[in-house]
This record gives C-alpha cells, sequence and structure tokens, in this order.
C-alpha cells in the first residue's frame, strides 16, 4: 500500500468515528486513558468538553503533552486500522474559547448553547493540537517492511491533511 492509500485510510478512520482514546499523565508520569467524543477540524485539530475536575483535564493542566488513538472498535480482530497521534492539549479561553466552541456545538449531538461551557457551567471546551500522525504498517505482522526492514508491527508516520 502507498503512502497516498494509508493517508486516506487515516482521514476516513477519523472521518468515520466520534470517540478518540486521550492518554494523559500527572505530574509523577502516571498514564489515564479517557474516552472522549470528539469533533476535529481537519485532521490535526480536535475538540473535546469534559468537566475541569476530571482526570485528563487535571493532568493536562501539568502535563499538556498527550497521546490520542482513533479507530473503530467494531473491525474485525488484528486489521490494525488505527490513527495515533501526539499532541498538546489546553482549555480554550478568549477568542480560541469561542472558535473551537462554535466548531464543537456545529457538528455535536448536544442541544446546549455556549454558555454551559463557560464558567459557571459545569464543563469547559478543550483542544489537541496534533504535532505528529502514524498508523501502523499495513503489511502483515511476518513480512518485512520496504522501509524499516521489520517484521512485527511498528508505526509508520504520516502527513493527514
Amino acid at each position: 500500500m502507498d503512502s497516498r492509500s494509508l493517508e486516506a485510510r487515516g482521514r476516513a478512520i477519523i472521518d468515520n468515528n466520534r470517540f478518540m482514546t486521550l492518554g494523559t499523565a500527572n505530574a509523577d508520569g502516571d498514564p489515564w486513558a479517557s474516552p472522549v467524543f470528539y469533533v476535529a477540524d481537519g485532521y490535526s485539530t480536535f475538540y473535546w468538553i469534559s468537566s475541569p475536575e476530571a482526570t485528563q483535564v487535571r493532568n493536562i493542566a501539568v502535563r499538556p503533552q498527550v497521546g490520542i488513538v482513533v479507530f473503530n472498535s467494531q473491525q474485525v480482530p488484528g486489521s490494525g486500522e488505527a490513527v495515533y497521534m501526539a499532541a498538546t492539549a489546553s482549555e480554550l479561553t478568549g477568542a480560541e474559547l469561542d472558535l473551537g466552541l462554535e466548531i464543537y456545538l456545529g457538528a455535536a449531538p448536544f442541544g446546549r448553547g455556549p454558555e454551559a461551557f463557560r464558567p459557571p457551567g459545569r464543563y469547559r471546551a478543550y483542544r489537541a493540537a496534533v504535532t505528529e500522525h502514524s498508523m501502523l504498517c499495513p503489511l502483515a505482522s511476518g513480512e518485512p517492511c520496504p522501509v524499516h526492514g521489520r517484521t512485527s508491527d511498528h508505526r509508520m508516520a504520516v502527513r493527514l491533511r
């Protein structure tokens, strides 16, 4: 499979799913994974809503570097179709909050207006700015990858735009 086909698969995975697994860590490096409903703006900016008391939000406050995986949980085992991302996450404020809520609420299935996601509301809006995308090498395990020479599962950098 060529890189364009792999990139097209990556875009389709993000387009056809609505939950991402958000991986965070606290100040001590203890990991935490959270499934969150997302709205993507392109393939490099992801928005979600969380309680400011949620573990992932407290972790982001002290360590904004996050890992993200988007995949179809109904896929055939062993198909390995997922997009892995490294990103920097933050709570939205000011003009960024206005833009983020416009994007998020324009696509999210919630009947709440933007005031529900501003203080003193119970939830806040967050954004992850992706710095790197990767996917598993599409070759079956045991076949040497022509790029990396490896025969075990490994990730390949992709450019999603």
